[in-house]
């Protein structure tokens, strides 16, 4: 059974999945490139997208592009560009990352600009209005009236007794300690330029905590079933959500809350003034490949603390080395094996695989389900190298493999990446320096190889060269 941990109810829950499950994550805001934290998120919702289809479910996930905001249009005037013309640069470069990561694609991308999110952003609006949980102030904005809604800070638990009613928040985005009505729908101002819609209000831009309402119930009904994202957002902004969704409908927004914790690097936080702040194109020009990123994205817990660095980078490699290895070794007794090898009469590794799948069912526990992934491969080595593994049984274990991976998505690359002849140069070197039991030379050519994106295994028999970014 599925149970996860509820961050409205602060406690672990059972999840009952209905036919569809109705799944929303706060997607990006294209104002720049999207940084490894904002991927610690995406990652996350997509390995719990993944573990939620192995168990059989069909998931409706929809993931909103945040377009239109205070920082975009900073970011277009600063440029001297369209808004449209600016953030078209940074969706393009969100899903390149996506597909490096290995990102399952969402149902569907809604865009705040997109005509028929902005019709839906002003309809939510004109509803609020009417209810009495919004209205216009003196500077043409409409903004929400907190007081109305005395279940906001719920989730958060933030104190309400802080609030100050006489304070407005036209900002997308405020501090705990400023508790305020907040803007539903911007009056223009010049320096929003282009970025201006008609409404009931007058021209304006709706507020950033209105558009994911808008979204998500437009595209998946008034109560989904999970809401993710990361524990930055839970306050003002998933707040906001709350409030604004269940204000008009009346209904619970959403029935199961999920918060990433926050990534640090190297123990701080990350920020460019600390030169620590890395994107994923950044780490891929460092030579990291998308898997070796993914990999370390989603070894650590969703609900702790993630501190990134080089070492688990190469952490990473070396376990997906191991990974790479099992499943050639797999592949090659498969091939030689005869169907009339020994079957195994004693329990063995088999009576654990369902485990793994039964600790993602914990809360995404992930260190456990790691835990079992590596105790099946270091004791299928063990019958391997007894000579006491059977054909069958090496075909089960490799579609248990391939069950594991549809979640973690971590197989290499399957096209050959071709060798460089220069690669090839120092392998033939190395070969010869080997022969002559010359080991310094060997060691050198070794590491000159690896410095080209290479790795050197030795066999019995040969050298076996293999893409770092594939054996890792």
């Amino acid at each position: 059974m599925l149970h996860f941990y509820n961050t409205l109810t602060r406690q672990q829950e059972h999840f009952t999945p209905g036919e569809i499950i109705r799944f929303y994550t706060c997607g990006p805001t294209v104002y720049d490139y999207a940084h490894i934290g904002n991927f610690r998120a995406y990652v996350f919702e997509d390995l719990l997208q993944r573990h939620l289809e192995a168990r059989g479910n069909t998931v409706n996930r929809v993931m909103n592009l945040t377009d239109v905001d205070d920082k975009t249009i900073r970011g277009a005037r600063r440029e001297g560009m369209l808004l449209q013309e600016y953030t078209a640069r940074y969706k393009k470069a969100f899903f390149e990352d996506c597909d490096a990561l290995r990102l399952r694609p969402a149902t569907s991308y809604p865009a705040a600009t997109d005509p028929e999110n902005i019709a839906a952003m002003i309809a939510m609006i004109q509803t609020l209005v009417e209810k009495g949980h919004a209205y216009q102030a003196e500077d043409h904005s409409v903004y929400f009236r907190i007081a109305s809604f005395p279940r906001y800070g719920q989730l958060a638990h933030v104190d309400l007794d802080a609030q100050r009613s006489s304070k407005r928040i036209k900002n997308d985005e405020y501090t705990k300690e400023e508790i305020a009505d907040f803007a539903l729908w911007k009056a223009w101002n010049q320096e929003d330029d282009a970025a201006s819609w008609e409404s009931p209000w007058g021209p304006g831009r709706p507020g950033w905590h209105i558009e994911c309402s808008a979204m998500a119930t437009r595209l998946l009904g008034d109560t989904i079933d999970i809401h993710c994202g990361g524990v930055d957002n839970m306050f003002p902004h998933h707040e906001a959500e709350i409030a604004q969704c269940e204000c008009v409908s009346g209904r619970t927004f959403a029935r199961l809350w999920m918060h990433c914790a926050h990534l640090m690097v190297d123990g701080m936080k990350m920020a460019k003034s600390a030169g620590n702040f890395y994107t994923v194109r950044d780490l891929m020009k460092r030579s990291w490949s998308g898997r070796e990123i993914r990999y370390v994205l989603l070894s650590v817990h969703y609900r702790m603390p993630l501190n990134f660095t080089m070492e688990g980078l190469e952490a990473a490699r070396h376990s997906l080395y191991r990974i790479d290895e099992w499943i050639r070794r797999l592949e090659e007794f498969i091939q030689h094996a005869a169907d009339s090898a020994p079957i195994i009469k004693k329990e063995t590794c088999f009576t654990t695989l369902e485990d793994f799948f039964i600790a993602l069912d914990d809360d995404l526990n992930i260190s456990a389900a790691l835990a079992v992934l590596f105790d099946v491969i270091r004791e299928s080595h063990r019958l391997l190298d007894q000579e006491i593994l059977s054909h069958n049984e090496a075909m089960a274990l490799l579609d248990w493999w391939h069950r594991v991976d549809s979640i973690l998505a971590i197989t290499p690359d399957s096209h050959p990446k071709e060798i460089p002849k220069n690669v090839q140069q120092l392998v033939s070197l190395r070969y010869k320096a080997r022969a002559a039991k010359n080991w310094i030379e060997s060691d050198r050519l070794r590491d000159a190889i690896k410095a080209h994106g290479w790795i050197i295994k030795d066999t019995k028999n040969e050298q076996k060269l293999l893409p770092q970014e594939s054996n890792s």
